[in-house]
């Protein structure tokens, strides 16, 4: 009997992801392990491999699309012996869709052949659209065009199976100057909704977002708008760091130790210090870590992601270094997988190397904390009640106020402070 596979979810937030390719080909036989197709998520692009041996039958989802929702039929594999004829009458098999996103429809896929469903009623009636509770049943184009249009999707009769409301319902009631729908009440932490920017004069291009752009701009939106950012700026002097930084990179090829990694170590010793600052907003209550995962952002194409570093306070220096080098390596090749990238307790953002001097860092939900790390340079200090000379960094902690306090916030950074001054206590 055929099987049908479907979009998989690669983590647990994810509801929808582009189809990138396929690497198989109709009529190709395929065994377990084999890669299938490329699925792009909002950070990497991971391989789908076959579970099962046979021919890959029939493609129901084509190369390039977007916006497929988990657990939607894509594809239909035969099992070994079966040849084309077994496709006939055959019923492609979903999963569950998650509860806001049901499964697309033929015309959103693109594919010749789509999941059967209970026939539709007459060409010249239209059903009332299929509610379960508060719920209109309508596809995720429908609903998408919907929103754009600003139409309330409770005064649209559905065509579709069950009286769901598809593309073309929504297309005829904006041309007849369907119902709009009424402004949502907004809660009181809900982003408040953003004014399309108008075009600019002259001449542009437009450059469609990826889905980490989207998920980028969603996230950092949603962190300005609902998370009460406040900042303290602390320096730092960095001659014995570097000295040590320069000794230990002496004595093996085996390791290049960066700053960067002393910094990555130090701040989950501080945290370690300070553990009630090692926590998230858990919206009527803070839910503090027991694992000190550090988040470091890596400048990808097109946008940034952030490795974490498990249990740094745990791993020496060359440890950290040697998994942050592998990590960045395959986060700049989008290899990463999901429990690479995601959790993690604290960020730190190093624009350093670009000469950055100070800057203030957005804070990466759920996390109530981001170091942002600023370039070292010489610059003149007072050392003993004389001027002198000193390699400085300037750091800069955005802090969730809901989470972590100026108090709170100002003894993590002396903790900081102090491992990046005498980096031999970091070994202790």
């Amino acid at each position: 009997m055929p099987i049908t596979i479907t979009m998989p979810a690669l983590s647990p937030t994810m509801t929808e992801g582009k189809l990138a390719n396929w690497q198989a080909k109709e009529g190709d036989s395929v065994a377990s392990g084999d890669v299938l197709a490329e699925i792009e998520t909002d950070k990497a692009t991971m391989e789908v491999e076959a579970v099962d041996e046979g021919t890959l039958g029939k493609i129901l989802v084509p190369g390039g699309t977007e916006n497929v929702a988990v657990n939607t039929p894509i594809a239909i594999l035969l099992e070994e012996g079966e040849d084309a004829s077994a496709l006939d009458g055959y019923e492609a098999e979903g999963g569950a869709a998650p509860a806001d996103t049901p499964a697309p429809t033929a015309e959103e896929k693109g594919g010749d052949l789509a999941p059967k469903a209970a026939p539709a009623p007459s060409q010249n009636t239209k059903a009332e659209p299929e509610k379960l509770g508060d719920r209109i049943f309508a596809s995720p184009l429908a609903r998408r065009i919907a929103k754009d249009a600003g139409l309330d999707l409770g005064s649209i009769s559905g065509s579709g199976p069950h009286g769901r409301i598809v593309k073309t319902d929504v297309e005829e009631a904006i041309a007849s100057g369907g119902a709009k729908a009424a402004a949502p009440e907004k809660a009181a932490t809900a982003p408040a909704p953003q004014a399309a920017t108008p075009p600019p004069e002259g001449n542009y291009e437009e450059i469609p977002l990826t889905s980490m752009r989207k998920t980028i701009a969603r996230r950092l939106s949603e962190a300005k708008q609902t998370i009460p950012h406040f900042y303290l700026t602390i320096e730092c002097e960095l001659d014995n760091l570097l000295a040590m930084r320069k000794e230990l990179n002496a004595r093996s090829d085996d390791y290049k130790i960066s700053v960067n990694d002393f910094i990555i170590r130090a701040s989950a010793l501080a945290l370690k210090k300070v553990p009630t600052a090692n926590a998230c907003w858990g919206g009527d209550k803070i839910l503090q870590y027991k694992d000190f995962d550090v988040s470091v952002a890596v400048a990808i194409d097109g946008g940034l992601i952030t490795p974490v570093v498990r249990n740094a306070d745990q791993k020496g220096l060359a440890v950290i270094s040697n998994e942050m080098k592998e990590l960045a390596g395959r986060a700049k090749e989008g290899k990463l997988m999901p429990e690479e990238y995601q959790g993690g307790c604290f960020s730190i953002s190093n624009l350093g190397m670009f000469g950055i001097k100070e800057f203030s860092a957005v804070i990466n939900p759920p996390q109530a904390a981001i170091l942002a790390i600023g370039a070292g340079e010489m610059r003149p200090v007072v050392k003993d009640g004389a001027l002198a000379m000193a390699n400085m960094m300037s750091v800069t902690l955005s802090c969730d106020h809901r989470v972590i306090d100026g108090a709170l916030g100002a003894v993590l950074l002396k903790h900081f402070k102090g491992y990046i001054e005498e980096p031999l206590t970091m070994m202790l």
